[in-house]
Parts: C-alpha cells; structure tokens; sequence
C-alpha cells in the first residue's frame, strides 16, 4: 500500500464516535463501523439501542462482528505511519487537553503512552525506545502516563512503589514494608492490581445489572403512562359523551319551557282578539243604528217617524259585557316545574348513560371463553366449538369423574385466579337458565346449593319471569324487561361479581365483597329440557367492543 493511499484510508477510517482512527473496528448490523469501546460504553449510555451514524434502532441488541478488513488497514497505516516518523516523533498524535505529553519532546509535544515513575518522566514513542531495548532501562517499571510520575514513588524512601499493604491499605515501597509495615499482610502490587481489577468487574457487572433493571424500570413506567394516557383519553370520550347527551337534554327542556310559556300566550292573545272582534262588530252596528236614530229625530215626517220609533228605540241585540274579561294566565310555577322534570330527565338519563358506560368499560375485560366437555353432565349437549349447550332430555354413557356434575351443569375450560374478566350468554328463548362463577373446587355431586358460602356466586330465571340472585337468601329481581343476552363480570382482587342486561345496558345484579380463594370458572346450566319447553341453547356470545 503506497503512503498517499495509507494517508488517504487513515483519514477515511475515523471512528464516528470518538473521531480518532479505529481502535478494535466491528460492524453494527446496518453497516457503520466503530471502535468497539466507544459503540459498547454508547449503547451501555443510553436507553435506546441504536446506530450513532444513520440513527437506525435495534429492538435487541446486536451482536457485533469484528471487522477484519478494516483491522488489516488501520494496521498498516499505522506500520507505515511509524516508518515515515523516522528518528523523531513529527508524525506521533500531538498530545491534547487533559492528555500527557511527552517530557523529553521540545516544541509541539506529542501524547506519551508510558510514563516511568523510576526516571520520573514520560515519553512518547521515540523517546521511549530505550526502555523497551536498553538492558538497565528494561528493568524500569513502565506504567500508564501520568502528569506526575513521582506519584509512583514513595516519598519518604524515595524507592518504587511496588507493593501493596492489605492491613492499611495503601501502597508501600520495599523499606516501607519492612520498617513501618513490619508483620502487616503485604502483598506484591501486581496481585493486589489483579484482585482488584477482579473486585471492579464485578462490580461493573452489578452496576450493569443495576442500570439494566432501571432501563427496564423506564420501560415499565413508560408503558404505564401510556395506558394510563389511553385510559385518559378514553374516559375523557366517554365524559364527553355523557356531558354531550346531558347538554341536549338541557337544551331540549329549554326549548319545551319556551314554547309552553309561549303556547299559553298565543292562547290568551287568540282570546282576546276574539272579543276584540265582537265588541267591533257591536261599535259597527251601534254606530249604523245611532245614524238611524238621528235621522229620524230629525225628520219632519210624522207618518214615518212614527213607524220606525217601535224598532229604534227598542234596545239592541248586544251581548252582555259585564262579566267578560281577559285575564293574564298564570305563569307561576311553570319554570320550577320545567326544573323538577328536566331534574328527573336528567336523574334517569345520567343513570342510563352510566350504565352504558360502566358495560362498556367491563366489555374491555372480555375474556375467551369455552364449554368443558369433562365437566357437562352426562344429558348435556355440547357444540363442536364450545360454545352452546343444551339440555338433551337423555342421559349418554361418559365416564363419571370427579369433575363432571350430577346436575345439568357444565364449566368453562378456563380458570381465573386473579385480575378481571367477562363474558356474555345468549339466553333468548329460555325459560329457566342459570349462570355465574363457581370456584373450581367446589363441590359438583348431589343436591348442590348454589349459593356464595359454597362456591357458587349466580343468577337464574324460573318459569319464564322469575329472576333470582342466589345470595342466600335468595333476592328476587324485579327487572323491566327480559334479557335476551346476559353480561357476567368478575373483578377477582375487588371481590365483585356483576350481572348485565346487555341489550339494556343495565345493571342486573351485583355480589359484592365476595371473598374469592383458589381459582374461579365460568359456570353455564341451561337447565332442563322440559319436554321442549326449554330446548334453546345457551350461547356464549362474541362481546361487541366497538367505543
């Protein structure tokens, strides 16, 4: 390689990190090149792991590959570099800030990679090769370049620090050893340096062990912000809604008030024209008999002022206006009665609106639920997918385990035993049907009582219109209409266990303070055929969670 093309790739192969030239080059995956040092100690830095060059991010950090290419050339730049130098160190990297440079240099002072604590100097490369070939200078211990190279000697013998005091822990010279830290436990620097080094890297792996539980403690807080923000940003839809719906009902109830205050004047004002008309049409006709009678009074006529006399002066055919009046109507009352129904327009409304909004919310809990087959009693009828049961009217020779059920009950495959979950049941066309939770360990043999003290927290339907909560006592539910598909939902660390019309989106019936040990599974009884009468499946349901 010539010495243009060697200056010409040293130039070119600088580490885009530390800008110096590659010291152990490896690839990132995307292609860009760095000194293994600086890309480890940047990815170690810094919570994203990405390439300092193009920005590309690695969701796993990459496995770097040692560039060998690369290596060859910054190798022989480097030879070749060092025989262009000659006899003096014009080419050596110039020292910089914070950078020891060399003692013995005069002028621009290149960087020293050693120091010699015995001469009390450091030196650059030129300067240093005495060290490494003189027979007498060989036996100098060199170490890292220092701005003070006395550091390395003790200052009361004025001898190499070259052992290490494990009682006073500190560095000591040959006399210091014998004389001021006689029968302490003194071992050579070298062995304390390795245990050392040995103690450092585990405790950097302690330290990295630390900064990776907080990097993952970042993304823990990060996540949660962030479905606390996609909660926030929910509820706030859903306030909106409420408030929204709330608003027109107001508007709404304005409007009626107007037009109700209005509607009683329009009538008054329809009232009053019309006897404003009349008494019109009277002052019309009494004025056309008051003509009359002044022409007759005047007439020299005593034929025809005798004639007409009966008929003008009789009293005229005029309405008694004595007692008519047109009175204000009352408006007392009218806003206070607009408030009191808006209040109660709005009561039931807020109401309503909460419950869509509480079945909305528990819908996001919806859970994958499936039948048991191993659980069903042995009349019971299962779809292929799990979904549907019924109840067959006879009995199918199955083995009977444990966990299968005397009664016409089945289980769901799936357990809870902790957090919350939903499903919902088609129960259209049923006349009785029972449905709930029940710990997984409760007991499925016998007369069961389906009540919470043994494991069975449920609601059912009797005789097409009796709904029960089986709270032992039982309550009895009087419900405004029959549900056609049933919402059941469990909170399991807050001891809930709800029931929703979900058509309606009403509340049916809530457990609360339930007390829940071991694991809990859906619970489905479609109850018995009764010749027919009571042949529908159940259905688990798909539950809709459109917002």
């Amino acid at each position: 390689m010539s010495a243009a093309s060697c200056l010409l790739t040293e130039h070119q192969l600088l580490c885009s990190i530390c800008l110096d030239v590659f010291t152990d080059p490896v690839s990132a995956p995307c292609g860009h090149n760095f000194c293994k040092t600086c890309i480890t100690d940047h990815w170690n830095s810094d919570v994203l792991c990405q390439c300092p060059h193009c920005k590309k991010v690695f969701n796993t950090r990459p496995e770097l590959q040692v560039n060998t290419l690369i290596c060859e050339v910054v190798a022989q730049c480097r030879r070749s570099a060092r025989q262009r130098a000659g006899s003096f160190g014009s080419e050596q990297p110039v020292s910089k800030p914070g950078e020891v440079p060399c003692d013995v240099c005069t002028g621009t002072k290149p960087k020293a990679p050693k120091s010699c604590p015995v001469c009390m100097a450091s030196y650059c490369q030129t300067h240093l090769e005495p060290h490494l070939t003189k027979s007498g200078l060989k036996r100098h211990r060199l170490i890292d370049p220092a701005e003070d190279p006395e550091g390395g000697m003790c200052r009361k013998h004025d001898k190499l620090l070259e052992l290490f005091c494990k009682s006073d822990q500190t560095c000591v010279c040959m006399l210091c050893a014998v004389l001021d830290h006689k029968n302490h436990d003194v071992a050579p620097l070298k062995e304390e340096y390795e245990g050392k080094k040995a103690e450092l890297r585990t405790t950097d792996a302690e330290i990295q062990l630390m900064i990776r539980e907080r990097r993952l403690k970042i993304e823990e807080i990060r996540r949660s912000v962030e479905l606390s923000k996609r909660d926030a940003d929910r509820e706030a839809a859903d306030g909106v809604q409420v408030f929204s719906a709330l608003e027109e009902s107001v508007e709404r109830s304005q409007a009626e008030f107007i037009d109700t205050i209005k509607e009683k004047q329009r009538k008054t004002e329809k009232r009053a024209e019309g006897f404003i008309e009349e008494l019109e049409q009277e002052i019309s006709e009494l004025k056309q008999r008051s003509t009359k009678v002044e022409q007759l009074s005047q007439s020299e006529d005593h034929l025809l002022l005798l004639q007409s006399f009966p008929s003008l002066n009789a009293a005229p055919p005029t309405k008694d206006w004595t007692e008519v009046s047109v009175r204000p109507p009352s408006y007392e009352g009218t806003a206070r009665r607009a408030v009191n129904e808006l209040q109660e327009t709005l009561s039931e409304q807020t109401k309503k609106l909460s419950e869509v909004l509480e079945l909305k919310r528990v819908q996001r809990f919806a859970a994958e639920v499936t039948l048991d087959p191993d659980t069903a009693q042995n009349r019971l009828i299962l779809s292929d997918d799990g979904k549907q049961v019924y109840d067959s009217d006879v009995r199918k020779n199955l083995p009977d385990g444990p966990q299968r059920f005397d009664c016409a009950c089945v289980l769901a495959k799936q357990s809870f035993s902790s957090g919350r979950f939903y499903y919902e049941v088609q129960v259209k066309g049923k006349t009785d049907w029972d449905l709930g939770v029940a710990r997984e360990s409760a007991n499925r043999k016998g007369q069961i009582s389906l009540r919470p003290q043994n494991g069975y927290w449920m609601m059912w339907l009797r005789n097409k219109n009796e709904y029960k909560a089986l709270a032992g006592p039982s309550v009895r539910l009087s419900l405004k209409s029959q549900p056609e598909k049933v919402g059941v939902f469990v909170d399991y660390e807050g001891g809930l266990v709800s029931f929703y019309d979900v058509d309606a989106a009403a509340l049916l019936y809530s457990f609360t303070d339930c007390c829940f040990t071991g694991k809990l599974c859906p619970y489905f009884s479609p109850c018995v055929n009764d010749n027919g009468k009571n042949s529908a499946p159940l259905i688990i349901s798909a539950v809709n969670q459109a917002e």
